[in-house]
């Protein structure tokens, strides 16, 4: 039963996989530049949502969301959590959303959202802000599964090369 509990923590949940990358970058003083981005996969359509997505995880982060930016790019992304519903208000373009559970399963996902809008999933536990268009392009479903993966940018002396 040891043994089963172990393996349970070492498949760690991946907020607490993020949450403790953050801690340990924030201990061991790593530079304030230091940029990480996430990739979200779709594993249920083997698709990619997005490649430079950042996570909002702290109440100021989640609060500010995407409002004064002009537009997402594509690849590009915001992922809330924990978050149940998110606004479009004072927001200058439209936006998908997809409400995930604690499992990264998707449960709703909302297309094209305008501004001056609400939008809730009371079963969710977070939401991935996406620019319009991604879940069409990517033919992503309810009850589809996703991944996240932490990239780092390559470094400054590997660009110069």
């Amino acid at each position: 039963m040891t043994g089963r509990r172990r393996d349970q923590r070492d498949r760690m949940n991946p907020f607490r996989r993020i949450a403790l990358g953050i801690r340990n970058c924030l201990s061991f003083g790593c530079p304030a530049d230091t940029d990480l981005r996430m990739q979200i996969k779709n594993l249920t359509r083997n698709t990619v949502l997005a490649t430079c997505l950042e996570v909002a995880s702290t109440g100021s982060k989640r609060n500010k969301g995407l409002l004064g930016r002009e537009r997402l790019s594509p690849g590009e992304g915001l992922w809330i959590l924990p978050c149940a519903a998110v606004h479009t208000f004072w927001m200058q373009f439209p936006i998908d959303l997809i409400y995930l559970d604690r499992k990264n399963k998707i449960q709703k996902l909302t297309s094209g959202v305008p501004p001056w809008r609400l939008s809730v999933c009371l079963s969710a536990h977070s939401v991935i802000e996406l620019p319009s268009g991604t879940i069409c392009n990517t033919q992503t479903q309810s009850e589809d599964n996703l991944e996240f993966s932490v990239i780092p940018l390559p470094a400054a002396s590997s660009l110069e090369s």
